[in-house]
């Protein structure tokens, strides 16, 4: 078995995307007070710029850099601007994270495309850019924002949604079996109720049903952002903003026949399908 020493956040390097806002933006916050150097990503230059001003009046080191996670070049920009800046790269978060809504026969192809497009296929551009780099280096971390959704069944009128979070978990669980002997850890980020601006992001389609999220309290990003930041330190996979979907996993996977049969009574109590 590998073992990976703690990680050390101070004086590293970050990449966050999807840092202007919410828990991307919670997450750059604190990767900063830990000690790190951050460059600052956001498909929203001004925004990226606005959350990399905000930690340099904190007293610590940003810079922001313009990212569309669907273009495989912004990241071979942001690689060689953090390169440039601070001689380089530590720690990959990849947060940038989008939804459509609506019944699953009204869900189009083109809307399944948007969604993996940015939710999955980002993080394989982002893997094509930085892997490299931290292999041959022999240390560094990634994070990868998955989501509950991706972990359990609480709504079927996000199913791209879902499905893309379901693969980045996987995809995230391959990457920390091959990584961890090239000295890189890996993190999952599974938020469940988290308030953030995501509503900005979907897309509904249709009928607009009743939207269902998990049953969990609501957190404020910070509390994603720091246990983010406990996560790379301690070289920690599963990171959750509520414990108790440890224990659904569980029951989840004791018995999935009735596990889904439950969720179906739950969530069709009120709604009549069609």
């Amino acid at each position: 078995m590998t073992e990976l020493a703690a990680f050390d956040l101070n004086g590293a390097v970050a990449v966050v995307t999807g840092a202007g806002s919410g828990i991307g933006r919670a997450i750059a916050h604190e990767l900063a007070a830990r000690g790190s150097r951050v460059l600052v990503t956001d498909v929203d230059d001004t925004r990226a710029a606005t959350v990399a001003e905000e930690i340099k009046t904190a007293g610590h080191t940003a810079v922001a850099q313009v990212c569309d996670v669907a273009r495989l070049e912004h990241f071979v920009n942001a690689r060689d601007r953090c390169l440039d800046e601070f001689g380089a790269v530590d720690v990959v978060v990849n947060n940038v994270g989008v939804m459509t809504a609506g019944r699953p026969e009204a869900l189009s192809a083109d809307e399944w495309q948007r969604v993996l497009d940015l939710n999955v296929l980002g993080i394989v551009r982002s893997n094509e850019v930085f892997l490299p780099l931290l292999m041959e280096q022999r240390r560094g971390h990634i994070v990868n924002t998955g989501s509950t959704a991706g972990l359990i069944n609480y709504a079927y009128d996000r199913t791209p949604y879902a499905a893309s979070k379901a693969a980045v978990v996987m995809l995230s669980e391959s990457l920390f079996l091959y990584l961890r002997p090239y000295g890189v850890g890996v993190s999952c980020l599974c938020p469940a109720g988290v308030m953030t601006n995501i509503v900005e992001q979907i897309r509904f389609v249709g009928e607009q049903l009743p939207m269902r999220t998990p049953d969990y309290p609501l957190v404020e990003a910070e509390v994603a952002g720091a246990r983010v930041a406990d996560a790379i330190e301690q070289r920690a996979f599963l990171v959750l903003t509520a414990d108790d979907v440890r224990a659904e996993l569980r029951r989840k996977g004791d018995d999935l026949d009735a596990y889904l049969v439950e969720r179906e009574h739950h969530l069709h109590a009120d709604d009549t399908p069609l």
